[in-house]
């Protein structure tokens, strides 16, 4: 029996020859880890020599290899008729008595007796290796019930060795047709009606950053996110603080969940699945509770650490039990082959005309001409280096895409088809484009951006582009002064976690605010009281999944600060809390209700003397209660907070008492709070705001302007304008000796670093011992930062460490 089938119970990773990667990989799990409470459908597999029995007792192994032998190698011109011919021999065939008797036996223990549901899915004896994955080239059947259906999906498993792409893909990689055998692995299935199910990575799949898990669901069975028919939901999960008992979910997000795939409940219907509306009340919610997102992380992150490498897994939730099931596990191919460390970074040199927008794959960019296609059978309009343009693509596809420079979707997600072929391609892809089809014209070039964060762009016409090639490995950093990093965009962190960098030294939550929120906060505080309806009704449908609306303010900063802070753990990350001037606010959603007319609102009601004021302190309070939840149920305590704009020692003491109010007190499980210098008053009582503040951050835009009298943004002063001036150096170089002299830390956010040489080698000679720049910035920053401390021959390392 054991030469035709294996139980799940007895086979280990070792037998990949004898059941192909995708069985060996459940067995291995069956056996090593549902002891350890992960649950694994029970299930057995057919073996290679099975497969071997029946191509030879139906005689047509040589048929198949003389097949194999007239392919097309050069332009695969009869892809299509080789691949449908080696199908119609093997669908043909007969199965082997002596296999048909050892399947239908184990399939009758496994149902005990009854015809039970089980899923028929296909494993090639090569599959699924770190160096070569064979995910999606060949079939699998769902809902198969009963002993002449199943053998009928088993021969039509074997068959699908032989799909078009499937070939294609074993002529790319190298691997002999005739040596490859075909497995077939019967599982039972989860009752996934009226359930849900989805696939996970161990990794964030764009950038490779390690210290995460990516759980994506959907309602119902799992193959619409994989052929990108719906939007499923996602959730980011930090595994160091996941490890620690916290609840590590730093991200969530709601797809649309547009499609529903069930079981069919029509025993004599020709299809075992039925795709269907979702209903509203379920496209609104979440597929998963938070438990069982943290509970699916945990097994992600066993699994991932049994196998030793990144792993991309599939589960379900059974509707009648409510229990989670893994149900596939393979290593992720694309970080793992990659050469650790190695960026290109990629800069549009100008931006045209936006068509259309998605999510991005990847963080490359690329120019062709756009070819709207409608399906595989339109290979013959495609030219290599064209940009594909269709509603989604499935695994038919694959032979195609290894010609196209860039790939765009109406529908689909990160962990659709689209987006796993084009990371294993290297080409960026827009996903979830919506109506790519109809906004771009077949035979147009266009630009493809993914180097923008998750969101993607597709520009009219062929932008120009830069590459700047990098290998952070060997990029030391500046011996004695930190280079931070200035951060407004969540969704850059990872990529940007890869730079040289000594952590955050500004996060400037305002973006956060106006990208994720949109909505005023005191308009969320007050928003049974608003008065302005059309704003009323916006922040209702904006809001709708929050009866508590001031929960909806907390639970997005908390999430786009948590990102940033998980893709620079441990090193600090410096929070500064709104800055927003009164006409900045004002153009939030609600907002205008909520803040005064200034006539100098670059002097007026801004920072510090907001969030004690009663006009904003209940918004401030969102503020807190969202780094709270960073810090304490997160686990993030590598955020610190810096308070903007204080423009009196008083006023400072002012803000703390408020933020300890609201459960912010500063020294409390190693809370710091920093204070901006970017008024003369700070430099000029340094030493009593040092009392105060664990250290300052040197705005250096601010203090010049402030120092000078000077508007930058005026055209007719701004060319007086200068950090380098006598008077904004020496109140920079008297704000580092008083915070020296007072033992805190110091620090300068600001441009100047990295385009002037000089005003570097000025901060390096005053004994500053951290800088922060924008991303843009932060190498060639690096470069004037180590080309000063050579000069100066300066090394800071005995100096009270500095950060911001």
């Amino acid at each position: 029996m054991n030469d035709i089938i294996r139980n799940f119970s007895a086979i280990r990773i070792t037998d990949t020859a004898i059941v192909g990667g995708k069985n060996a990989s459940l067995g291995e799990m069956t056996v090593t880890l549902t002891g350890k409470g992960i649950k694994v459908p029970e299930g057995f597999a057919t073996t290679a020599a099975a497969f071997w029995m029946y191509l030879d007792i139906n005689g047509i192994r040589q048929s198949l290899l003389q097949l194999m032998q007239q392919l097309d190698r050069e332009t695969f011109s009869n892809l299509a008729e080789t691949g449908a011919a080696c199908r119609k021999l093997i669908l043909e065939g007969t199965i082997p008595a002596e296999v048909e008797r050892e399947i239908l036996r184990a399939y009758n223990v496994l149902g005990k007796g009854a015809p039970v549901a089980v899923a028929v899915r296909s494993s090639a004896t090569a599959e699924d290796m770190p160096e070569a994955s064979f995910a999606g080239q060949h079939e699998s059947y769902l809902n198969i019930r009963g002993e002449q259906a199943l053998l009928k999906a088993v021969r039509r498993c074997f068959a699908s060795l032989y799909t078009d792409r499937a070939i294609k893909y074993r002529e790319d990689n190298g691997f002999e047709h005739s040596k490859v055998a075909l497995s077939v692995g019967i599982q039972l299935m989860v009752r996934t009606n009226g359930s849900c199910s989805g696939v996970g990575f161990t990794l964030e799949p764009e950038s490779g950053f390690r210290d995460v898990v990516l759980i994506s669901g959907i309602w119902g069975l799992g193959e619409n996110i994989v052929q990108g028919t719906v939007a499923p939901d996602e959730f980011y999960v930090f595994k160091p603080t996941l490890l620690e008992g916290k609840q590590a979910i730093i991200q969530r997000k709601l797809g649309d969940k547009a499609k529903t795939l069930c079981f069919s409940d029509d025993p004599n219907a020709e299809e075992s699945t039925v795709n269907t509306d979702t209903l509203l009340e379920d496209r609104q919610r979440y597929v998963l509770s938070d438990p069982e997102v943290l509970q699916l992380a945990r097994w992600a992150m066993q699994i991932e650490e049994h196998y030793n490498c990144p792993m991309d897994i599939e589960w379900a939730r059974d509707a009648v039990t409510g229990e989670l099931f893994i149900l596939q596990a393979r290593p992720e191919t694309i970080h793992t082959a990659k050469k650790p460390q190695q960026l290109k970074i990629y800069k549009l040199r100008e931006k045209g005309n936006c068509l259309v927008t998605g999510e991005a794959i990847g963080e490359k960019m690329a120019t062709g001409i756009a070819r709207v296609l409608q399906s595989p059978a339109d290979i013959g309009e495609l030219r290599p280096g064209d940009i594909v343009v269709t509603d989604n693509t499935s695994p038919d596809w694959d032979p195609i895409l290894k010609k196209v420079a860039a790939i765009v979707t109406n529908t689909g997600g990160r962990t659709s088809h689209a987006s796993i072929v084009a990371r294993e391609l290297g080409v960026p892809a827009i996903v979830g484009a919506t109506d790519a089809t109809q906004k771009i014209r077949d035979g147009a070039a266009i630009t493809v951006s993914c180097s923008e964060g998750k969101i993607g762009y597709v520009y009219e016409g062929a932008l120009p582009f830069e590459v700047i090639e990098m290998d952070p490995g060997n990029m030391a950093l500046p011996e004695s002064t930190e280079a931070c990093l200035i951060i407004s965009d969540p969704d850059k962190a990872f990529q940007l976690s890869f730079y040289p960098n000594d952590g955050v030294g500004l996060l400037r939550m305002e973006f956060i605010i106006t990208h994720a929120i949109g909505i005023h906060p005191m308009a969320l505080v007050k928003y049974d009281e608003l008065k302005d309806k059309a704003a009323w009704s916006a922040i209702t449908e904006k809001t709708l999944l929050y009866p508590d609306k001031k929960k909806f303010f907390v639970d997005k900063l908390s999430q786009g600060i948590a990102t940033i802070a998980a893709a620079f753990y441990p090193k600090d990350v410096i929070v500064r809390m709104s800055d927003f001037k009164t006409n900045e606010y004002a153009q939030l959603l609600g907002g205008k209700e909520f803040e005064p007319l200034e006539e100098n609102p670059m002097l007026g009601f801004r920072g510090a003397s907001r969030y004690y004021h009663p006009l904003y302190k209940e918004g401030f309070g969102l503020e807190c209660a969202a780094i709270k939840m960073v810090r304490e149920e997160m686990g993030l305590t590598n955020v610190k907070v810096m308070i903007p704009f204080c423009r009196t020692v008083e006023e400072g003491r002012k803000v703390l008492n408020v933020m300890e109010s609201f459960g912010l007190r500063q020294g409390e499980n190693g809370l710091e709070v920093y204070v901006m210098a970017e008024i003369p008053s700070n430099v000029l009582q340094a030493a009593a705001f040092a009392d105060i503040f664990d250290g300052f951050s040197i705005g250096s835009n601010d203090l010049t302007q402030l120092t000078l009298g000077i508007d930058r943004d005026s055209a007719l002063v701004s060319d007086l304008f200068s950090e380098e001036d006598a008077a904004a150096r020496m109140m920079i170089s008297m704000m580092i000796t008083a915070a020296k002299k007072a033992g805190v830390r110091i620090g300068l956010c600001g441009q100047a670093p990295s385009d002037l040489p000089d005003f570097a080698a000025f901060l390096v000679a005053q004994g500053i011992t951290s800088v922060s720049f924008n991303p843009d910035a932060l190498l060639k920053g690096i470069a004037n930062i180590r080309k000063a401390e050579d000069e100066y021959g300066i090394n800071n390392k005995n100096a009270l460490p500095v950060l911001i």
